[in-house]
């Protein structure tokens, strides 16, 4: 299937100059979900990645880590903006291209030596995935990959990613 054929193009979102690729034109289509779901779950299984858990950013990653966690037969665990989980969090502050941003885990939520697979719909400078990826290993756990559905290879946001397995279903 081509992925790509079912991802819109938006010109000049958020901001003049910005292509921005939209994966609601993706969501919506039953086979087009189906098949990106079951095609990462393929690549982490010939990857041999195996985690415990997937984890998810918010929120594009829930929608994508949530079946692949079912999928792998693997627990889901959210993180979140800021203020948004109930119970105690472990959390991390990150530069943003303008100003910061932070990332919460539920401090009950993942134990030391959980093996985890970070998931998000795209990785455009990587700043996001990376500052989860520390989040997870001050928490103890075992990053054993990444999955995203879009990579955006000219942003390079990949070496901002410690070296494990980067899966990316389309390239742009």
């Amino acid at each position: 299937m081509d992925l790509k054929s079912l991802i819109r193009d938006i010109p000049d979102f958020p901001k003049p100059g910005i292509l921005f690729r939209d994966i609601t034109t993706l969501l919506r289509d039953p086979d087009g979900l189906r098949y990106t779901i079951d095609f990462l779950a393929q690549k982490c299984i010939e990857s041999d990645i195996q985690p415990d858990c997937i984890v998810g950013m918010e929120s594009r990653g829930f929608i994508f880590g949530a079946p692949l966690a079912y999928r792998l037969g693997a627990g889901f665990i959210p993180v979140r903006k800021r203020g948004k989980l109930p119970a105690a969090v472990h959390s991390i502050d990150y530069q943003l291209e303008y100003g910061t941003d932070s990332l919460e885990v539920h401090q009950d939520a993942l134990h030391p030596g959980s093996k985890v697979l970070i998931v998000d719909d795209l990785i455009a400078t990587g700043g996001t995935a990376s500052a989860t990826a520390k989040l997870l290993q001050q928490v103890g756990c075992e990053l054993v990959g990444f999955g995203f559905i879009i990579e955006l290879r000219e942003l390079q946001g990949r070496q901002y990613l410690p070296q494990v397995p980067i899966i990316s279903l389309v390239e742009y």
